[in-house]
């Protein structure tokens, strides 16, 4: 009865959290462990159109299209016309291509942008590369920055993170 008491509460918790929280993060995984709590996420969302913003990289995008049979390059737009709960809220689909640009579709257009070449010998882990773009590219929307100034500090992230061993950051990074 306890532990069922503390999961009530911790729910109760969540929504509290939920409903004034001007940006929910849920990574991917999340999906997996707690359904009811992504869910409750996403009825919010949903409830008080919020901008909804779906990451992913070119291979994520790639399996994603062929289990909903499309065949066309233009994967990141059609993920960001899938329907919406409320119908009224935006979804902006962000595509990552490794050291190919960084796909955006918004409001119904493609637009792309440049990523940070490395050179191959700088190469040494590319493991949290993904998770660093969107913690970068967060730290500018949060702020209320442009797409393009979230893409550019996404990509700086990532290319930090790729040339350590490990999900490691420098003491002191310098994004501008």
């Amino acid at each position: 009865m306890r532990l069922l008491l503390q999961a009530h509460v911790l729910y109760v918790l969540l929504a509290v959290k939920v409903e004034k929280a001007k940006y929910i993060y849920i990574a991917g995984f999340f999906l997996t462990v707690s359904p009811d709590s992504i869910q409750l996420v996403a009825e919010h969302a949903a409830a008080n159109n919020k901008v909804d913003y779906i990451f992913g990289n070119e291979t994520e995008a790639k399996i994603f299209a062929k289990v909903r049979g499309w065949e066309t390059e233009e994967i990141a737009l059609k993920i960001s016309q899938l329907p919406l709960a409320s119908g009224k809220q935006k979804r902006i689909a962000v595509i990552t291509q490794g050291a190919d640009p960084v796909v955006v579709a918004e409001d119904g257009k493609l637009k792309t942008f440049p990523v940070i070449l490395l050179p191959k010998e700088k190469l040494v882990d590319t493991n949290g590369a993904g998770d660093a773009f969107v913690g970068g590219f967060l730290s500018q929307l949060v702020q209320g920055k442009s797409i393009e100034d979230c893409v550019k500090a996404g990509c700086y992230a990532a290319n930090v993170i790729i040339q350590r061993s490990g999900c490691t950051y420098p003491e002191k990074p310098n994004f501008n």
